[in-house]
């Protein structure tokens, strides 16, 4: 037998087959093997041949054993098993094909196996189930499932995912018509019908949002999307996902809802709401916004910032307050500012603006809300305008009240007196003096009735109107009706007032209080030169200012100044002086909602300025 052997293993035939081959006798001792076997395991002959399979092959399990005793006693069958060969540094994978070896006389004398490398094979199915275990992982995991239709053979092949999301069982066999049936009837249907013939045709793909409605009825919106699969050129299949986003679009409409009303509150209120990013660019303005900036449109505003919608100055202060809050995080309330338009409008608001916080803790914007005032405003200081007035009125009425009070007390004194001497007088010629002094008593108190009667004429009547009228004309009376008393007294009058100028008052009013300042600077004149009266007009802060300035004595201001305009306050030696025209005066000039100042240095002159309001 020894013999035998060494003789076929030196036979080329035996050695130069192409495929690994060992022939064993029914001891499972090699015989016979080519040269392939030898080195595909890395065998010598010295210590192969002789030898049993399983000496050769360590790890062979008993199992295995009984399939090559089966393939002894089995001659029309072969038997297959495969084999891990597992070295330090790689690891092959076999398949072992059995058959009987039998002699001339059909009798069975060995095994003939045959050896086939299946290595690349089987690292292919691993890869191929590694894929699959992690594509069924991460369906699991993201819940998006996968779907593979084989056009030809029409098979549809679904993962667990996707029996999840029709809500049927594990072993469901789903067919193409019932899974195209699961979207509900109309246009989600109609829509999904519609891809997937145009992918059969055209081989387009596609990504859809499309109501569902799973076995059980439940109707829920689901993400699909198909593309197709080719081979030759040819489309053969199509495969997509499928995924339920239910919850998704419920938050979508949820957040849609939060929105629009959120959206209608802001454009609702009665305030200014806008947000800016870091570049104080708007990015969201309400519908009170748009209003005061004159837009129909919100995009409009978007994208702007303050230098392109207000006057450069405000937009200079305005910036640096959004700066401000971003820096430091720290909100601005209830700041009052004032807003001027690219067109000139002016407006005053109560703004207050809070940082947003991005997830950094870095502000990424901020809101504003400001509140127009501008009415307010304007009511308030009409508010204290009338509290002025008032206030004014008040003293004037007191005033007024104790002027009253004294002169008719000093007359009816003055009446008493008199009357009581001339009950008592005896002579005929003092008695007759006794009636001249009440007649001229009763002059003077008619003259103060007179007088006390115009003060409140000025302050009572509230239908005389305000009037343009042209100034200087309203001069050139005064000096035609004043001629004979300016010629006699060689007084000058300088007019340095524009043809032109034109002012708004009671012109009754006007030619009173130009006659009696004319008059005044006249008979106040300095004994030493002829008096020079000089009327000019300047603007000043919207009043039209008429300045009456005189060479005459002057009046000591820190001594007489609060009682300047008093009623029956006399400051010089004059026999004509009543001190009651600058009284009167005063209050014509302040009915027309001017006002009157004066600045004098004894014994070089006065200056009076009329300060006339254009508003009635």
């Amino acid at each position: 037998m020894l013999n035998g052997t060494k003789t076929i293993a030196n036979n080329p035939l035996v050695k130069q087959l192409p495929t690994a081959t060992v022939f064993t006798n029914k001891k499972f001792e090699v015989i016979y093997a080519s040269d392939k076997f030898l080195s595909d395991f890395s065998f010598d002959s010295q210590h192969t041949f002789g030898k049993p399979i399983n000496e050769l092959f360590t790890t062979l399990s008993d199992n295995w054993e009984n399939k090559l005793y089966n393939c002894l006693s089995d001659k029309s069958h072969n038997v297959n098993v495969s084999y891990n060969l597992n070295s330090a540094t790689d690891s092959k994978w076999y398949k072992w094909s059995c058959t009987a070896w039998q002699n001339e006389a059909n009798e069975t004398i060995g095994l003939i196996i045959h050896f086939e490398d299946i290595t690349d094979k089987k690292l292919k199915e691993e890869q191929v189930n590694t894929l699959q275990s992690l594509l069924d992982a991460m369906c699991e995991i993201s819940k998006i499932g996968v779907w593979d239709y084989d056009i030809i053979n029409n098979k549809l092949i679904c993962c667990d995912v996707i029996r999840q999301i029709h809500d049927v069982s594990e072993d469901y066999e789903f067919s193409f018509d019932s899974a195209l049936s699961a979207y509900k009837d109309g246009y989600s249907r109609n829509t999904v019908s519609m891809l997937v013939h145009e992918t059969m045709t055209k081989g387009t793909s596609w990504n859809e949002k499309l109501q569902f409605r799973t076995a059980k009825g439940k109707e829920i919106w689901v993400q699909v999307a198909g593309m197709p699969t080719f081979m030759d050129g040819k489309i053969v299949g199509i495969k997509g996902t499928l995924q339920n986003i239910e919850k998704q679009v419920q938050s979508e409409t949820k957040t849609k809802e939060n929105e629009l009303l959120l959206r209608t509150l802001v454009d609702n209120l009665p305030l200014n709401v806008f947000i800016k990013d870091t570049e104080s660019r708007k990015i969201l303005v309400n519908r009170s916004e748009c209003d005061y900036m004159g837009v129909d449109n919100p995009d409009e505003l978007l994208g702007k910032s303050d230098f392109e919608l207000f006057n450069k100055d405000i937009a200079l202060i305005s910036r640096a307050e959004d700066l401000q809050v971003m820096e430091t995080l720290t909100p601005i309330l209830g700041r009052e500012t004032i807003n001027e338009t690219k067109d000139g409008r002016i407006s005053t608001f109560l703004t207050s603006k809070i940082p947003l916080k991005g997830n950094n803790g870095k502000a990424q914007g901020l809101v504003g809300i400001s509140m127009d005032i501008s009415d307010l405003k304007q009511k308030e200081q009409e508010l204290r305008d009338l509290i002025n007035v008032t206030s004014q009125q008040n003293k004037k009425l007191v005033n007024f009240a104790h002027i009253v009070s004294h002169n008719l007390r000093s007359h009816t004194a003055n009446f008493s007196m008199l009357l009581d001497f001339l009950a008592n007088e005896k002579n005929e010629e003092e008695k007759s003096n006794i009636i001249k002094m009440l007649t001229q008593a009763s002059d003077n108190l008619l003259e103060t009735l007179e007088n006390l009667n115009e003060v409140v004429a000025i302050n009572t009547n509230i239908n005389l109107e305000k009037k343009p009228i042209r100034l200087n004309q309203r001069i050139v009376s005064v000096k035609r009706n004043l001629k004979a008393f300016l010629v006699n007294n060689n007084a000058k009058i300088v007019n340095a007032i524009s043809e032109h100028t034109s002012i708004k008052v009671i012109p009754a009013y006007i030619d009173s209080i130009l006659m009696n300042f004319i008059t005044n600077a006249v008979k106040y004149k300095h004994p030493d030169r002829p008096p020079l009266i000089t009327l000019s007009t300047t603007n000043e802060n919207g009043y039209i200012t008429l300045s009456i300035e005189d060479n005459g004595l002057g009046i000591d201001l820190k001594k007489y100044g609060d009682k300047l305009f008093g009623m029956y306050k006399t400051f010089h030696d004059h026999s004509d002086s009543r001190g009651i025209g600058l009284y009167i005066t005063k209050n014509q000039i302040e009915a027309m909602n001017g006002k009157v100042t004066v600045a004098s240095k004894v014994g070089v002159g006065t200056t009076f300025k009329i300060y006339f309001n254009e508003q009635n």
